[in-house]
């Protein structure tokens, strides 16, 4: 994104300037970060307070953690606005039902990955899903990050999971297989599995594998740059100025709903 469009963004309040996705965020998005707040005060980042930073924003972007997101969504809430984007996950279920009833009040676009390519594959999933019989294919996701990821599996390896279930007709929750150790005993039929690796500096990885005794079909997405997930951020907070209050995503953000 050059600077000519970062002049077309509505001013921006990030939070959670000082980690990977906010620092990607700042650096593409230019002048149209109008105020930065993080982990101190001050210094390089030039981190100002919440309140400094709500009072000059038109969109709010948050890619800080998912305690402090919760909080400040029922506090923009509390006031009106404005618009929230939300990069973070992890959520738990108090925290999540936080933004959900924030959402009653101002829009809200909350995504577990800004990717495009990510968007793209989830619809295939959920496709793929509907048309591959649980009792003739299981459904495994597996997923890899740096070593500095606190969750596990990652909001985007979940998003998957959801869309292959949607497309099943099955909640999640019902079908999940966080983790194998021991003695498990037969896969359960309709399963939907999860593996998880932390290392290095991987950025992201993704696969979901629908396996039959026959066949083997894998749709895989890697991210090379953490610069897409940013971007996708800033089309989102473009995207939800003037929206009504609501839960969105980012299928709606691209039409793909």
């Amino acid at each position: 994104m050059t600077e000519t469009h970062s002049k077309l963004l509505p001013a921006i309040a990030l939070f959670g300037a000082s980690g990977r996705m906010g620092r990607a965020i700042s650096a593409l998005a230019g002048p149209a970060v109008t105020a930065r707040v993080g982990r101190s005060l001050g210094g390089e980042l030039g981190l100002v307070s919440s309140d400094d930073a709500l009072g000059c924003a038109e969109v709010i972007i948050d890619v800080s953690t998912a305690a402090a997101c919760a909080s400040l969504a029922a506090r923009v809430a509390g006031s009106g606005g404005p618009p929230m984007v939300i990069g973070v996950t992890g959520f738990t279920a108090e925290e999540d039902a936080a933004i959900v009833a924030a959402a009653r009040h101002i829009a809200i676009v909350r995504s577990g990955n800004f990717s495009l390519g990510v968007n793209v594959m989830l619809g295939l999933v959920r496709q793929a899903a509907a048309r591959l019989s649980a009792l003739d294919f299981d459904i495994e996701i597996a997923e890899s990050h740096h070593r500095n990821k606190v969750d596990a599996p990652s909001g985007t390896a979940l998003m998957l999971g959801r869309a292959a279930a949607l497309g099943r007709g099955v909640d999640l929750a019902s079908v999940v297989v966080r983790g194998r150790d021991g003695l498990t005993g037969p896969r359960p039929i309709g399963a939907i599995g999860f593996s998880v690796q932390r290392g290095g500096g991987v950025i992201g990885e993704h696969s979901v594998g629908f396996f039959s005794d026959e066949e083997i079909l894998t749709l895989s997405h890697s991210a090379r740059d953490r610069s897409l997930f940013a971007r996708g951020a800033l089309v989102a907070a473009k995207w939800v100025v003037g929206k009504p209050a609501g839960l969105y995503d980012m299928q709606d953000v691209l039409d793909l709903a």
